[in-house]
């Protein structure tokens, strides 16, 4: 019979886990990384189409170009201070378009938001057919371009080539679409056909995240299809609401497009109508860059205190509403 040796038996070997503090860093480094790769396309965007563009109008606002010796002397840059904001504060045309541009905003906005609405709660009821062909009808005017669109409603502006007015006027209606009381709201239509089936898919999009038991709920109850609209879908999409608003307001305040080709077929526009088209005008046409960055700035500055000013608005509603 042959001898038989028993192996030893070996304990098991520790099994070696790093601290748990440890493995938390190592986690959140992980997460900061990657952060930090998504974020950084942005940042490089930012820096490079906004603070720089910032900064070198903030540079330009505080110099100017003068000729010493009665302007026959060489040009040179010296440091105005602020000598060209407070020429940009105290223009009267500069001072006029502000204003023409807040009266725009005051009739555009709210035609906007609530026609955009509107056509969102119509879709998502299910009143309209062809869904999709009618979101296809009406995002299409904001696929064409805002130069292209300005020129098609230019077209059917001037009369004399428009059939719109020709039509009205075999009924002995005279209309004038560029106008002194009518030109403002011409703009505003041309803006409403190109904007408004964009917000209304967004609105749209907000709906469709809206429970469906919440409008059960309110159906059984007996909600009728108008309240259920008001009462229940719209306070749900109401940050959808603000963000719309905050960006329509951003790009009113930027009105540049339609003045401007308007403008050959008004005198109502001059050339200094908006805030935009100030500055153009200041550094296209009167070469005078420092006086056309302080404008920039100032508009700068208006968008962002009105644009803060809606936020905090519209923060405090809510948070008052939660508290009720």
């Amino acid at each position: 019979m042959a001898a038989t040796t028993e192996q030893p038996v070996r304990a098991p070997r520790p099994v070696v886990t790093a601290p748990a503090d440890r493995v938390r860093r190592t986690a959140r480094r992980r997460r900061l990384g990657a952060c930090g790769v998504l974020m950084t396309p942005f940042f490089i965007l930012l820096v490079t189409v906004f603070l720089i563009p910032v900064g070198t109008a903030a540079h330009l606002s505080f110099f100017s170009d003068d000729q010493p010796g009665l302007g026959f002397g060489p040009e040179r840059t010296v440091f105005v201070g602020l000598r060209s904001y407070t020429a940009v504060l105290t223009d009267p045309t500069f001072l006029g378009g502000l204003g023409t541009v807040a009266l725009y905003c005051l009739i555009y906005i709210p035609l906007m938001v609530a026609g955009a609405l509107a056509l969102a709660l119509l879709l998502d009821s299910g009143v309209v057919r062809l869904r999709a062909w009618a979101q296809l009808g009406l995002f299409l005017p904001h696929a064409v371009p805002g130069i292209i669109a300005a020129l098609i409603w230019l077209y059917l502006y001037t009369p004399g080539i428009s059939p719109v007015i020709d039509l009205f006027a075999r009924a002995d209606i005279t209309l004038d679409f560029l106008g002194v009381h009518t030109v403002l709201p011409s703009i505003v239509n041309i803006a409403l056909w190109s904007n408004l089936g964009y917000n209304m898919v967004v609105f749209y999009a907000a709906l469709q995240a809206v429970p469906r038991e919440v409008i059960e709920a309110a159906v059984v109850d007996g909600a009728g299809p108008v309240r259920t609209a008001l009462r229940v879908k719209t306070p749900l999409v109401r940050s959808s609401i603000v963000m719309v608003a905050m960006f329509t307001l951003i790009w009113a305040l930027q009105l540049f497009t339609e003045p401007v080709l308007l403008s050959q077929s008004s005198p109502m526009i001059n050339s200094r109508f908006s805030p935009s088209m100030y500055i153009y005008d200041a550094a296209f046409t009167r070469n005078n860059y420092s006086l056309a960055a302080a404008a920039s700035v100032v508009l700068l500055l208006f968008t962002v205190a009105l644009s803060y000013g809606v936020t905090r608005l519209t923060s405090r509603r809510a948070a008052a509403e939660e508290t009720r």
